[in-house]
């Protein structure tokens, strides 16, 4: 089948809006008809979402569909699936894994988490300690992962687990599917500098996972994760954001709307801070462009690194913006969010909850070091452990 082109995908976002009219369809039994016709993300093969059409020619069905009033899949609460989850699905699943999985995770009836980071093993991922050994035709999975974004409200987490202690720790890892509904998965909320619990942590006592859900060759896993964790920067740092989207919106409107709160410092500090989350903005416009040639590339590490700065820095000017008022914090409610709303809450809220930006999707010291040795080209940090048998490190 010939991929379409912008009139082709046109017309069959029309063709769907006159079989399934918005006003008259159920939201779910739009988006499985969306995800039928091929229109949910357009580059993915036919069958399984999309209809092998370039990534560029996605924003084309969204804008048809956003001006039919057309629902979408709340990307934000199932950000996990759509951006780290399906990717490597697609890259590593077998053809019944993308079936099974791809449907629902893209219409949102079934939520993703992520059990990578452990205790032990946030920063040195690859050290993680959680075990899983075969048993039959199962694995047998004991562990505790932390700082699990959505894992209160998931059916299904991307699970990395040592599979082979007796080789380097990057090479006994395996990858596997982890129902989270199963008796055997505890999961404990982790209350946050904000007050929320919007991670949380996972204690993984003899779960059980069928081989079947094994993504990758055994003990390749961290070949996989890679793929993971290079779509997980991008998503994060690369979003598609409108001029003054994201966090330089509010205080850009407070400055507008607020007059009598200006300084000639504060006013240096904004318009370096907007050129700045601006360039940020292009940027990931341009890194999205080059999606469209394969798999993203170290280049999401310095993306997500610019994110983290900026979101700090212009939170931090946004207090100081308002003074006195900056320093009220508007509910303390312990609750577990379905997402992280940074544009929809106050100003105490989004300068305590960047500071969690510079850790989650890698730390940022993670990310200098592959922006330095995989972008740069710099000599690479001395390893003691490269040869080294995971059982044999010191812990």
């Amino acid at each position: 089948m010939t991929a379409p082109d912008a009139a082709g995908l046109r017309r069959r976002t029309q063709e769907l809006l006159a079989a399934h009219p918005p006003a008259t369809t159920g939201r779910t039994a739009f988006l499985r008809a969306r995800f039928d016709a091929g229109l949910a993300w357009v580059h993915y093969p036919a069958g399984l979402g999309g209809l092998g059409a370039p990534r560029s020619l996605q924003p084309v069905v969204d804008a048809e569909l956003a001006a039919a009033g057309a629902p979408d899949n709340d990307p934000r609460r199932i950000g996990i699936g759509l951006g780290m989850a399906a990717p490597t699905l697609l890259g590593f699943g077998t053809d019944e894994q993308k079936q099974r999985f791809l449907r629902p995770l893209w219409t949102g009836e079934e939520v993703w988490c992520q059990l990578f980071s452990e205790p032990g093993a946030g920063s040195d991922l690859a050290a993680l300690g959680t075990r899983a050994v075969r048993d039959g035709e199962d694995w047998v999975v004991d562990g505790q992962k932390v700082w699990t974004s959505s894992a209160h409200l998931a059916r299904w987490a991307i699970l990395i687990a040592r599979t082979d202690p007796d080789v380097p720790k990057h090479r006994g890892i395996s990858y596997f599917i982890c129902d989270m509904t199963d008796p055997c998965v505890e999961v404990r909320p982790l209350r946050q500098i904000t007050g929320e619990a919007e991670f949380n942590e996972v204690f993984l006592t003899g779960v059980r996972i069928p081989d079947t859900r094994r993504l990758g060759p055994v003990g390749e896993g961290w070949k996989v994760a890679q793929t993971t964790l290079m779509n997980e920067r991008v998503s994060i740092g690369g979003a598609r954001v409108p001029r003054e989207g994201g966090m330089i919106g509010p205080v850009a409107r407070t400055w507008r709307e607020r007059p009598g709160l200006r300084t000639h410092d504060l006013h240096q500090r904004l318009l370096t801070l907007w050129v700045e989350a601006e360039v940020a903005r292009l940027t990931g416009t341009r890194l999205r462009q080059q999606l469209v040639a394969g798999q993203p590339g170290p280049e999401g590490s310095g993306m997500k690194l610019a994110f983290a700065r900026l979101n700090q820095e212009i939170s931090g000017l946004e207090v100081e913006l308002l003074g006195q008022e900056g320093l009220l914090y508007g509910d303390w409610t312990m609750r577990r969010p379905e997402l992280v709303d940074f544009t929809g809450r106050d100003a105490g809220y989004r300068y305590l909850r960047s500071k969690g930006n510079s850790i989650e999707g890698g730390t940022s010291e993670v990310l200098l070091n592959i922006v330095a040795e995989r972008v740069l080209g710099l000599p690479a940090e001395p390893r003691t452990d490269k040869d080294v048998a995971w059982k044999d490190l010191a812990r």
